[in-house]
């Protein structure tokens, strides 16, 4: 609350102007002065400034609210609570879809469609609340040079073709989705102090950031000495900002992320010290499959154990027999933990909803130590080679085939 604008503080304009010359521009700003250093940047006596120090503690002070009040509000307009996936199983079980107010986090391995669940969901905040939408606009922080507006239209065209049935309703989405390639943390995290005012300018009604982990991963190595707590402090401040906007303006953030190895054959390495190099290392499984040979490897998501309790939902995208890959649903305050199957498609994400899950082996666990399957199983060469007439073969083996990515991630 406190990287709320002076502005918005209901400080008068004269006076905000006044400040901003000193760099001083939010209620943290503001609040970290000295009652000599205020007297002197505002030209104002001791007992004014003290008025004013005092209207800008309230103006960024959480206000106190009752389980209730809650409740009705979000009875009264079920839409400012969530914006809808259009996947319904999926919004079903998170009580009706990504939610406003809190951050959502998307990660998997590359090809799994996370940067096309993210243009998916700016197509759908753009939509009348009437179809499941928004109304609004959408800012969409691309860190890797990995969206694609021809993509845009073509979810667009064939999710919705009775609705964007005139090049004119597509340029209207086309022109409310705000793009800004940023490649820097520093410029990362500039583009989001600077996003409150232009939620309000713009009626933004969803932020997307695709990816957090790309520009981390390039700025900072961590087996330098520093910059683990370098890396740390900026994805905190980073989370701090995020939060107070989406609850300040009751609006969903999603937050890509990639993956990291974790190794478990007797040595403990956090995740936050993996190298990047590290990233596409697979699972090392001994055995034939289904032997309970323990791994000595996995693959789970990066940034580490702190980033994970920043966020308040994390889906895992992983991949499956192709070309189904899965959901899961592997934290959320209000679902349980669950796994859906989909395809990508010319019209974004397509649940496979009558596809038989009996065989799912996967639990829930922590969050932050969740497996991701980063390469799709096949069967055991045994079986392929009988299947050839080779059951003289005398070497069997179990592994792990490369999955084609069906599309850019």
């Amino acid at each position: 609350m406190a990287a709320k604008k002076l502005r918005r503080a209901k400080l008068s304009q004269e006076l905000c102007e006044r400040l901003s010359r000193y760099q001083i521009t939010t209620c943290q700003d503001f609040l970290c002065l000295s009652l000599l250093e205020l007297m002197k940047v505002t030209g104002q006596s001791y007992r004014n400034v003290q008025k004013l120090l005092r209207q800008v503690s309230l103006a960024c002070a959480p206000k106190m609210q009752t389980a209730y009040e809650m409740k009705v509000r979000r009875s009264v307009n079920p839409s400012s609570a969530f914006l809808s996936t259009t996947l319904h199983s999926l919004d079903k079980v998170l009580h009706g879809g990504v939610p406003c107010g809190s951050l959502t986090e998307i990660t998997s391995p590359p090809g799994c469609g996370k940067t096309q669940f993210c243009i998916m969901m700016s197509v759908l905040a753009t939509l009348p609340v009437s179809m499941g939408g928004l109304d609004g606009a959408v800012v969409y922080i691309d860190t890797e040079s990995a969206f694609s507006a021809e993509r845009l239209v073509e979810i667009a065209g064939n999710r919705f073709p009775t609705y964007f049935d005139s090049d004119e309703k597509l340029f209207c989405m086309t022109r409310s989705v705000h793009l800004y390639r940023e490649l820097t943390c520093d410029s990362v995290l500039k583009r989001i102090k600077s996003l409150e005012e232009e939620i309000i300018s713009k009626k933004v009604k969803l932020i997307i950031i695709d990816s957090v982990a790309s520009v981390v991963r390039k700025e900072f190595d961590t087996k330098l000495q520093g910059n683990l707590a370098e890396r740390s402090n900026f994805l905190a401040r980073g989370a701090s900002l995020l939060k107070y906007l989406a609850e300040e303006f009751s609006i969903p953030v999603i937050l890509t992320n990639q993956i990291t190895t974790s190794l478990s054959n007797g040595l403990a390495i956090p995740a936050d010290l993996v190298s990047p190099a590290d990233d596409l290392f697979l699972s090392e499984v001994s055995g034939a499959s289904g032997s309970g040979k323990k791994e000595s490897g996995c693959v789970t998501a990066a940034l580490g154990n702190t980033w994970s309790h920043s966020v308040n939902t994390r889906l895992i995208l992983q991949y499956h027999e192709l070309p189904t890959r899965q959901i899961l649903v592997a934290k959320s305050p209000v679902a349980p933990f669950s796994v859906f199957f989909y395809t990508i498609e010319k019209s974004g994400l397509v649940l496979q909803d009558g596809k038989d899950q009996s065989d799912l082996t996967w639990e829930g666990t922590n969050p932050a130590l969740q497996t991701i399957q980063s390469h799709a199983w096949f069967q055991d060469l045994s079986e392929v080679q009988k299947a050839e007439g080779r059951e003289n073969s005398t070497e069997t083996h179990s592994g792990l085939q490369g999955a084609t990515a069906l599309c850019l991630d």
